[in-house]
């Protein structure tokens, strides 16, 4: 079969014509089909294309931005202060701490309460991941205990907890700073 395809754009419409198709309507008394399509539908199309592939590309770049915050926000570090004082802690590595710092991207602020003469506890507000284990601490420990506690030790204690950190201070700067009544913490992110 033989097709013949002339396209001619005329006064906003654009006229193809089909020679030679087998085909034809029974309406039309030639071999020859006639299809018209205005100018204006013409571009609805491609309009309609065009931002169906712009939503695309919009939806793929928050994807990518929220990935990128969420990578970004798990490389940042994580500073406490206890009260006005900041301190340094080292940070374990594990799913507990992430979940913690996406806590502090918006500042988390803890009232802390002095408990056994040995700990100051704090609830987080909710439960984050928990993977405890028995634990003897040793000042300056920091662990999540029953997931939605945080502990943080001057002094020591045994029990199922989930280490988060340690305060890099002395066991007396400890005392001084968590052994004299409660106290309020910030976590925060850099």
């Amino acid at each position: 079969m033989r097709m013949n395809i002339a396209a001619a754009l005329t006064a906003g419409t654009i006229l193809i014509s089909l020679a030679g198709c087998s085909a034809a309507p029974e309406s039309t008394p030639t071999s020859e089909t006639q299809i018209t399509t205005s100018a204006e539908e013409i571009s609805e199309m491609t309009t309609e294309k065009t931002t169906s592939t712009e939503m695309s590309a919009t939806s793929e770049m928050t994807i990518q931005t929220e990935e990128t915050a969420t990578v970004a926000e798990a490389e940042r570090s994580m500073t406490l202060k206890i009260g006005e004082k900041e301190v340094q802690v080292t940070w374990e590595d594990n799913a507990s701490v992430e979940d913690l710092k996406k806590l502090a991207a918006s500042d988390l602020t803890i009232k802390m309460s002095m408990y056994g003469g040995f700990e100051q506890v704090g609830s987080i507000g909710q439960a984050i991941t928990r993977d405890d284990k028995q634990t003897t601490t040793k000042p300056g420990d920091i662990v999540l205990y029953s997931g939605d506690q945080i502990v943080m030790f001057y002094g020591s204690n045994s029990w199922s907890y989930t280490r988060l950190g340690k305060i890099n201070l002395t066991e007396k700067e400890l005392k001084d700073l968590l052994g004299n009544g409660d106290v309020t913490i910030t976590l925060s992110l850099d």
